[in-house]
């Protein structure tokens, strides 16, 4: 069985997170530049076997596409196309951000730290994956 990995696209950054080969923990990995996404995901790729993309869906509170969904779109049509043989699906990513926060706050990590945006990237797409995994278990 491959590595679920999760991806929180940004505009400057994006963050990594990477499930275990069973698919049970979501861990974070890392956060690159998004200019260099691509071919970390290809290095990446190559040395490890990822059976699935699971990319964060940027969407308002309200539902609608946020104006980062275009660039997700973008980024997507891309992987699919650098990478055609590993399935892509999408997962809402309202109020990871949040949870993110919320997450380093209770394990009670310092505020300098909590700052760190990087940080706050890949726990976001750690929740992303977690949150696809949970809805999953069952299948």
């Amino acid at each position: 069985m491959g590595r679920l990995l999760a991806i929180d696209y940004g505009k400057k950054r994006t963050g990594i997170a990477v499930s275990d080969p069973l698919q049970l923990i979501a861990n974070p990995l890392t956060t690159v530049e998004t200019k260099g996404l691509m071919a970390y995901l290809q290095a990446y790729c190559q040395r490890e076997e990822v059976q699935q993309f699971v990319v964060g869906k940027p969407m308002q509170t309200n539902g609608r596409p946020s104006e980062n969904l275009a660039r997700v779109e973008q980024f997507v049509a891309k992987l699919a196309q650098t990478m055609p043989t590993i399935p892509i699906i999408y997962v809402d990513e309202r109020y990871t951000s949040v949870l993110a926060h919320q997450a380093m706050l209770q394990s009670g990590i310092s505020k300098k730290r909590r700052q760190d945006k990087a940080l706050v990237d890949e726990i976001s797409a750690c929740i992303i994956l977690q949150t696809y995994m949970d809805s999953h278990k069952h299948l």
